[in-house]
């Protein structure tokens, strides 16, 4: 037990450094080989963001152990709305840009809609994976066909993935972070498997929990520093984008793999609660935005939606901490 302890945070530590080096040297590579900062930006540093739920994913299923990788990609959803969102929301007000509530808002209600009547049979197939998949690779088209015909859009794209173009040695840290986000990831999952046979408990809720509030922690350690720095706003993008991403290329690794059937719970309760905070999100979001214009105001989600959000959250983990006993 203490080993697997270890192993899970040693796992978690390398896994997020790792993932960090990985983006990096990808994105300056590709922009040395000519590709654009809209292209850049779109695909290697947006799933870059989601890499490591991504590849701890892929190990978990290769494992046999499908259904912490799903846990993984629902758990990361509900905690990075009800943990990152809510706290960073206590910390400072987000402002709300009129782009995430008529784009990026409905397009995840539509995902989180998709990825209902996916799992909906408990069972994840090849053809639900492809299905997934497909439909991240048609957003992606639509929003890089999109964002390079808006300048605002294009310039704050290409901000995101200034990160990449300092890196020194790319190929080093492409290969070695690549290396060490497998690696890491093995470690990570074989601790979690062993401390779920040890506690006696679902390898789902170890990926609910301890694996998706683990790979979250850098959202919420970046969303509340922007949030002290007068960036909320920041925070509310890495939410809907690493959502979004979660649902399209973390969720689908399984079936990819072979089909996976599914823990009644996921249909019952955690795919439910992650529709519901996703919803209560879209709710406030167009509430806001309606309100402003009525007042003709800046539309704004204050302390009191981010309250809201960390106590649903709360309650939520209050119930799976039950389900251990």
């Amino acid at each position: 037990m203490f080993l697997s302890i270890v192993a899970v945070l040693v796992g978690f530590l390398i896994l997020i450094w790792s993932s960090d080096q990985f983006v990096e040297g990808a994105a300056a590579i590709a922009r040395a080989l000519g590709v654009s900062q809209i292209i850049i930006g779109m695909t290697i540093v947006s799933i870059g963001t989601s890499a490591p739920e991504i590849v701890v994913s892929i190990i978990a299923a290769l494992d046999n152990a499908g259904n912490l990788a799903v846990g993984n990609a629902i758990g990361s959803n509900i905690a990075n709305i009800g943990v990152v969102l809510g706290a960073t929301l206590l910390v400072a007000p987000l402002y709300l840009q009129e782009s995430y509530v008529k784009k990026e808002m409905p397009i995840l209600l539509g995902v989180t809609l998709l990825g209902a009547l996916v799992v909906i049979n408990d069972e994840l197939s090849r053809l639900d994976g492809i299905i997934l998949v497909s439909a991240l690779v048609l957003i992606l088209t639509k929003m890089i066909r999109d964002e390079s015909r808006d300048r605002a859009l294009r310039d704050e794209v290409e901000q995101e993935s200034l990160g990449g173009n300092t890196a020194t040695h790319p190929w080093l840290r492409f290969v070695g972070g690549l290396i060490l986000l497998v690696a890491s990831s093995r470690l990570l999952v074989w601790g979690a498997v062993n401390i779920a046979q040890s506690m006696g408990v679902s390898e789902l809720i170890i990926g609910l929990t301890i694996i998706a509030i683990g790979t979250s922690l850098p959202e919420l350690a970046a969303s509340v520093m922007s949030a002290k720095k007068g960036h909320a706003e920041i925070a509310l993008g890495n939410v809907l984008g690493s959502n979004l991403f979660n649902l399209l290329a973390v969720l689908p690794v399984p079936g990819l793999l072979s089909t996976l059937v599914l823990d009644q719970s996921v249909t019952t309760r955690d795919y439910p609660v992650m529709f519901a905070l996703t919803l209560l999100l879209g709710v406030a979001m167009y509430s806001a935005h309606s309100l402003a214009k009525k007042r003709a105001s800046q539309a704004r989600l204050g302390r009191l939606w981010g309250l809201t959000l960390l106590i649903c959250a709360v309650c939520y983990y209050t119930v799976l901490i039950q389900a251990t006993r």
